[in-house]
């Protein structure tokens, strides 16, 4: 493929020399997907935090590190499942509104629908590992103790 054949196709021709319009909105748009991590990071984390003497008791009564890791990342997960299909059905109620402003794409590509899916999805996966993981060094006797 030449260079000349890559310009004629918008997807191929995305570099330096593209639209500045084109820059700012996936600047923007890598702007949003950190924004939704931090805040699905910080939901979590804050849930991990106010449930310390939960988690505390159940590890005391004997569930696993494997358990709690497993517990309070199914919240996380549960949490993006109903994110992202509130935002599923949003986005294919907007296509309606915004189907003027799209270019070389269709109002409902389903590749742009599963790819930011599973991006979002993994995000969110990786957003809920690390209060996940700290969830299973919480020390039973420190989290009865402080009550």
């Amino acid at each position: 493929m030449t260079l000349g054949a890559a310009s004629a196709n918008p997807y191929l021709s995305f570099g330096p020399d593209s639209d500045p319009v084109a820059w700012a909105s996936l600047a923007l748009a890598a702007a949003a997907l950190v924004l939704a991590a931090m805040g699905l990071y910080s939901v979590i984390a804050y849930t991990v935090v106010q449930r310390k003497h939960e988690i505390g008791i159940r590890m005391a009564l004997g569930a696993s590190a494997t358990e709690v890791f497993k517990h309070v990342l199914r919240e996380g997960i549960l949490l993006t499942i109903f994110g992202e299909a509130a935002g599923l059905t949003s986005a294919v109620v907007a296509t309606r509104f915004l189907s003027g402003l799209l270019f070389g794409v269709t109002p409902t590509d389903p590749l742009t629908f599963v790819s930011i899916t599973v991006i979002l999805a993994a995000v969110a996966l990786v957003a809920c590992y690390i209060p996940a993981r700290r969830a299973t060094s919480v020390d039973p006797c420190l989290a009865l103790r402080n009550e």
